[in-house]
Formats: structure tokens, C-alpha cells, sequence
């Protein structure tokens, strides 16, 4: 007998309560709850013959996110800014997937003429793109500028990753089913869309800093969705609960203290994204994901930004990256 038209309200009621409880929902209670009803795993070497890229590759979620590409099949494109250890991790994951085709490749997300260059020189050697996760992230106590002049965090989560999907857009639409994911952060719930200081000029709070700009990554995410509403490429943002990842432990050491026995491991924080590119669900606008479903970008005392707000953060996204200001 099939009881899940019964059981389905009491998911959705203990889901979506968990959802608005970050101590249930973003922990390993959250995950090992929301596994009983989920969408079913990817099927193995779903990603056989694809190609995905994953910056932020040699640490963490980012790591552990390569590890779950090679082992469903895909060419890994495992990207970094530090030549020794992209050569390491490329070495770790090829000797747990001997069969796997693992390459490393050298950028700084954050340095917009290295993003030029990069993506240049892999459109020589790459005719299609299937996958494209922005995972690259830090969260600096005090304010530092790229070579360009930019914010380092605002440049590493938003200018960088604006730069790469621009550039790579046509190896995503040649691969005729692609996904990109930005990987953000429930803490983008804790601010709205900023757009009158992008630059954080004015009173820099690291942590802050990290909400506002993954924030911005929920909104360029969804209009990077629409633009390509129709096509093939696939866009999306997720947020990957509390994890126990070296970020945390070096930016928020109370945190991590009093989370620990709580916090997911790296596996769990790297489930939904790596799920998104392997199964490509539909999606609806927001498009903004935790624990394979879509989940809502405010909470209910939260207002959604005006569309004024979101065009003029846009346009200024895409001036100070030179991309064209073509967003619906």
C-alpha cells in the first residue's frame, strides 16, 4: 500500500519547520531527518562522459565535492589558486578513483584578469561544459582589495564568479544540459540585497561582509536563471547548512566550539549541490536550494528586494566585470 500521500504533509509541516530552525535544519539533524523523504541519489556514473568545474576545489566542501563528481563518472576540473596543493588534491582523488580523469587548473576567482585568462585558455582545450559550481569562498576579518581594486570578498564570491559564467556560457550551451550552482550560505537570511555601498567602504564587518555578498549570490543566481529561461544551462543557488569544513574552523572558531557536535560533515554540505549538477531538477524562481529542495530566499517577515534594487545591483555587477548588461 503507498502511504506517501499520507505522509507527505507531515514531511512538508517537519520540513519546512526545520527550514526556519537552523539548530534542527542547517545541522546534521537536519540532513539525517530530511534522508528518509528525499529525492533519490544521483544513478552511479551519471556524470560518465561529462565534464564539470569546481573552484574552491582543494579544501573542504569544495574537495569533498570533487571527490563526489569523480566517483559518479565526471571529468573533474578541479580548480584552485595554490599550484601545490591543486597538484595534491589532484593526486588524492585520482588514488581513490583510479579510473577517473581529475585536472588541475590554476586561478584566483577573486583576480578578474586571471579569470580572463583561465577561461580563455580552457575554451582551447575543452569543446563542452556540464557542470560549473562557484564554491570559492573566504571570509576575512579586515578589508583587503584585489589587484583591480575590488572588495576581496565581494570579487571572490560575486565579480569573479560573474566573470567565469559569462565567459564559459558557451562551452555550457554546447554541452546541451548544463548546471551551475553558486554555493551561498543561510547566513545571506540574516541581510537584504545592499547595494549602496557594494564595495563595504564604510564600517567592514568580515562577517557581515560574507552575509551581504552571499546574499548577492541568491539574487545573481536567480537572474542568471532567468535570463537563461529556455535553454538547456541550468542555474541555481544552494546553501549547505552548518559544516565542519577548515573555513569555519579558521574564521569562526567560537562557532565551531559550540556547534561541533552538531555540525554536518563535509559529504552532507557537498550533497545537494553535487545532486543538482547529476540530476538537474526542475526549478522555480528563487531558485535557491538546501537538502535537494527549494527553499524560500526570505523569511516571512522578510521582504523580497524590489525589482529596482535588483536591476541596479545587476547593472553594476556586470559594469564592473565588463559583461553585458542583458538581464531580464
Amino acid at each position: 500500500m503507498d502511504l506517501s500521500g499520507l505522509t507527505r504533509p507531515v514531511t512538508d509541516l517537519l520540513d519546512g519547520a526545520m527550514d526556519r530552525a537552523p539548530v534542527l535544519g542547517y545541522t546534521r539533524i537536519g540532513s539525517g531527518l530530511r534522508r528518509h523523504w528525499w529525492p533519490a541519489d544521483p544513478a552511479p556514473d551519471s556524470l560518465t562522459g561529462k565534464r564539470v568545474v569546481v573552484s574552491g576545489a582543494t579544501a573542504g566542501i569544495g574537495l569533498q565535492m570533487a571527490r563526489a563528481f569523480a566517483g559518479l563518472g565526471a571529468t573533474v576540473h578541479l580548480l584552485g589558486r595554490d599550484p601545490d596543493k591543486v597538484r595534491r588534491c589532484v593526486r588524492e582523488i585520482t588514488a581513490e578513483f583510479p579510473a577517473a580523469e581529475v585536472v588541475g587548473e590554476v586561478c584566483d576567482v577573486s583576480d578578474l584578469g586571471e579569470v580572463a585568462d583561465w577561461t580563455a585558455g580552457f575554451a582551447n582545450r575543452v569543446p563542452a561544459l556540464n557542470g560549473l559550481v562557484h564554491n570559492a569562498g573566504l571570509m576575512p576579518k579586515q578589508r583587503h582589495v584585489t589587484g583591480q581594486g575590488h572588495e576581496l570578498q565581494l570579487a571572490t564570491h560575486v565579480l569573479g564568479p560573474q566573470l567565469m559564467t559569462e565567459r564559459l556560457l558557451p562551452l555550457l550551451r554546447a554541452a546541451r544540459g548544463a548546471s551551475v550552482v553558486f554555493v551561498s550560505s543561510g547566513g545571506m537570511y540574516s541581510t537584504p540585497l545592499v547595494i549602496d555601498d557594494l564595495e563595504y567602504r564604510k564600517d567592514y564587518n568580515g562577517v557581515r561582509a560574507y552575509a551581504r555578498t552571499k546574499r548577492m549570490q541568491v539574487v545573481l543566481a536567480d537572474a542568471w536563471a532567468r535570463r537563461l529561461s529556455g535553454t538547456d544551462v541550468r542555474v541555481e543557488s544552494m546553501h549547505p547548512g552548518w559544516v565542519d569544513t577548515p573555513g569555519v574552523a579558521e574564521y569562526l572558531p567560537r562557532f565551531r566550539i559550540v556547534t561541533k557536535p552538531l555540525l554536518r560533515d563535509l559529504a552532507d554540505g557537498a550533497d545537494t549541490a553535487v545532486w543538482l549538477v547529476a540530476t538537474r531538477p526542475p526549478s522555480k524562481p528563487g531558485h535557491f536550494w538546501h537538502d535537494r529542495a527549494q527553499r524560500p530566499t526570505t523569511f516571512g517577515w522578510q521582504r523580497h528586494e524590489s525589482q529596482a534594487t535588483v536591476r541596479r545591483f545587476l547593472s553594476e555587477v556586470s559594469a564592473m566585470t565588463g559583461t553585458p548588461d542583458t538581464w531580464v
